[in-house]
């Protein structure tokens, strides 16, 4: 009788399927190889469950799906960051390019025209445009000459339009989506324009103001919800570039 007891016991641990030997080999001498393997992982994790019954509640299963499920936040927050500041990087760059071809021109009008040709190319806008405050109107020979970039208003006219009529505080970076873009500003051409970020320039005591204003045809290009930190760092720069032009 002891006998047979022992023979089934034997035969029942001989039933158990064995694993290969290389394979155990391996596991035993790389387990990282096992620990890294999210899918095998679930699988151990799934048997071991399956082995304990339904009955039994596995505080380590629970604990490691909740950390798997906070590592996943972690990850797709580490992948938001890491996107944002490449696009910080790419969107500083190319500021500082934009910067660099304005101030290469050495006369006025060579400056004025590059920033509705290879400055709002590299700035990626589809219009640029300059408005002046000034009591002279658009009879002014060089207004003419730059009509496609340069636009005379009267005094007033900028707070009014950033504000939008409504008064109150103006910000020195305003960025918006647009419905109907004014004629004022981007002249009979413009109804294709569906944001804009609109920089108000301050020239010095006793000047008028003026306005940059950059158009696009993406109505997400701009909105209130982005960052204004480069753009207000191309209007300083900006600023003391005309500076030098009016003096």
């Amino acid at each position: 009788m002891l006998e047979h007891a022992q023979n089934k016991y034997e035969y029942g641990m001989s039933s158990q399927p064995k694993i290969d030997d290389a394979l155990r080999e391996a596991i035993i001498s790389r387990p990282d190889v096992i620990l890294d393997d999210k899918d095998l992982m679930h699988a151990l994790i799934a048997a071991n469950e399956r082995a304990m019954g339904g009955n039994i509640v596995d505080l380590r299963g629970l604990a490691m799906e909740r950390l798997e499920a906070r590592l996943d936040r972690l990850e797709d927050t580490h992948r938001s960051v890491i996107a944002a500041a490449y696009e910080n990087l790419a969107g500083t760059n190319q500021i500082h390019r934009a910067i660099l071809r304005m101030l290469d021109p050495l006369e006025f009008e060579a400056f004025l025209r590059d920033l509705g040709g290879e400055v709002a190319e590299i700035l990626r806008v589809d219009a640029v445009k300059l408005l002046l405050e000034s009591v002279q109107n658009d009879n002014d020979p060089a207004v003419k000459r730059l009509g496609d970039v340069l636009t005379a208003v009267e005094p007033g006219f900028i707070d009014d339009y950033l504000t939008q009529g409504r008064g109150g505080a103006v910000r020195q970076v305003t960025l918006r989506q647009v419905q109907d873009a004014d004629t004022a500003v981007y002249g009979n051409d413009g109804s294709w324009i569906r944001s804009e970020a609109c920089l108000k320039l301050d020239f010095g005591d006793g000047r008028l103001p003026g306005l940059l204003v950059m158009g696009a045809e993406d109505p997400h290009m701009f909105g209130p919800q982005q960052g204004t930190d480069l753009l207000a760092f191309f209007a300083g720069v900006f600023e003391r570039a005309m500076r030098r032009w009016l003096g």
